[in-house]
């Protein structure tokens, strides 16, 4: 059964292979933090899922708050130092953010 709040960080991450390739020549760093961020994301809402009780939510609110929050930083970075005209994916990436946001409300 499709579970969409893992379905879109995966559809990110193969989504954003041209901006992680274009960061690799230009930032190894934040290229590296980027991949870091979008797997986290796809880890907590894993382990979320798998979850029950008080931590489930907190998982959720880690993959927003810390993870999506950062990817999100990452890439408007990228556009503040001309590497890309504007943040990829971004209805996409703003979709995530509102389907985490009510699963961490529990």
């Amino acid at each position: 059964m499709p579970f969409l709040a893992l379905d879109l960080p995966l559809d990110l991450i193969r989504g954003l292979r041209p901006t992680v390739e274009l960061l690799r020549r230009n930032s190894p760093r934040l290229r590296r933090q980027l991949e870091d961020s979008l797997a986290s994301i796809v880890q907590n809402v894993c382990e979320g899922s798998g979850r029950a009780g008080g931590d489930r939510p907190a998982l959720y609110r880690y993959a927003l708050g810390g993870s999506l929050r950062e990817a999100n930083g990452i890439l408007l970075a990228a556009v503040a130092f001309g590497w890309l005209a504007e943040a990829p994916l971004a209805a996409k990436r703003d979709r995530l953010g509102g389907i985490l946001f009510g699963l961490q409300r529990g």
